[in-house]
């Protein structure tokens, strides 16, 4: 039998901060888990060029470098990497059951799920292009690089709110970029991104095309207004997309208690989910704060939570 096939003690369902640190701690608890990175091995931080607010690193350092020397600490401590998705988990049964693409089947006695969340995009190739040049999808990660600068925020909900105000604090200017002719977050924050001296509002206007060159990254953004369909382009050189975040859930949907987002949803205070044995860590079951360092602690809280439950239940 493969080592794909076998029982194991911890399974971790994803490869970034929150699931590389569970993976460090419980398999320093002698755990042995196996991390199934996924195919996007190492998560958001590995579209992400400069990190510099995670502790211990003064100088900065690069996302996927992070990543890397993250894997190599779970390494060191006998942690095992399967690379390919699960496409299939029954968390009804005991031991738990994960089908992979590869037609591989694991079972374990516990699961961490640290599967993340994905920024939804606006689907242009520019933007896709400029991603990490200029485009973003975390003001707090990315907006220090902006510092008096002249940005553009897409969304009209709560989170586009926080992110333009949060962004006026450093940027030059802010300028939200709404298909609507109304925004839809709470009235409060409405109230103080409208009355923000430095935050401006294109009404009934969708970004055409991020414009740049690979020299300097973005240097200015085409819009259009859905009204008028007049093509309009500005200086800006930087664009956060703040359209919101889809939690990576779907194969839990069923099985365990999510939120009406689709977060998977744990006893406060711990990473314990409605299923005894299975833990949720990281930007999966947090929707408010999606840092790096904040996926670490759930990832450290979920393995040391596995840990005392296997202890409990399997000696």
């Amino acid at each position: 039998m493969s080592e794909k096939n076998q029982h194991h003690r911890l399974i971790i369902l994803g490869s970034g901060p929150a699931g590389l640190t569970a993976a460090i701690y419980s398999a320093r608890a002698i755990l042995n888990p196996v991390v199934v990175s996924g195919r996007e091995a190492g998560g958001q931080l590995m579209i992400t060029t400069d990190v510099e607010n995670y502790p211990g690193f003064p100088e900065g350092i690069k996302g996927p470098e992070m990543m890397e020397l993250l894997k190599e600490q779970a390494l060191r401590f006998g942690t095992k990497f399967l690379s390919g998705d699960v496409i299939e988990v029954d968390l009804r049964q005991r031991p738990f059951k994960l089908n992979l693409e590869n037609k591989d089947t694991l079972t374990c006695d516990s699961l961490i799920i640290s599967s993340g969340a994905s920024a939804r995009w606006l689907g242009l190739d520019s933007e896709k292009e400029f991603s990490g040049k200029g485009v973003s999808a975390c003001a707090t990660c990315d907006g220090f690089f902006f510092r008096d600068q002249d940005v553009g925020v897409v969304g009209g909900g709560d989170t586009a709110l926080e992110e333009a105000l949060y962004l006026a604090n450093m940027c030059k200017s802010v300028t939200l970029i709404h298909r609507r002719d109304e925004l839809r977050g709470s009235k409060i924050m409405q109230k103080r991104a409208i009355d923000h001296e430095k935050i401006s509002i294109f009404w009934d206007t969708v970004v055409e095309e991020v414009v740049g060159n690979p020299k300097d990254g973005m240097t200015s953004l085409k819009v259009r207004n859905v009204k008028t369909d007049e093509v309009s382009e500005h200086p800006f050189t930087g664009l956060f997309i703040a359209i919101g975040h889809t939690p990576n859930t779907s194969l839990f949907k069923d099985q365990l208690e999510l939120d009406e987002n689709g977060y998977i949803q744990v006893t406060p205070g711990t990473t314990y989910t409605s299923v005894e044995g299975v833990f949720a860590s990281g930007d999966v079951q947090d929707h408010v704060y999606r840092q790096a360092v904040t996926a670490a602690g759930t990832g450290c809280m979920a393995a040391i939570d596995a840990e005392r439950w296997l202890a409990e239940h399997f000696g």
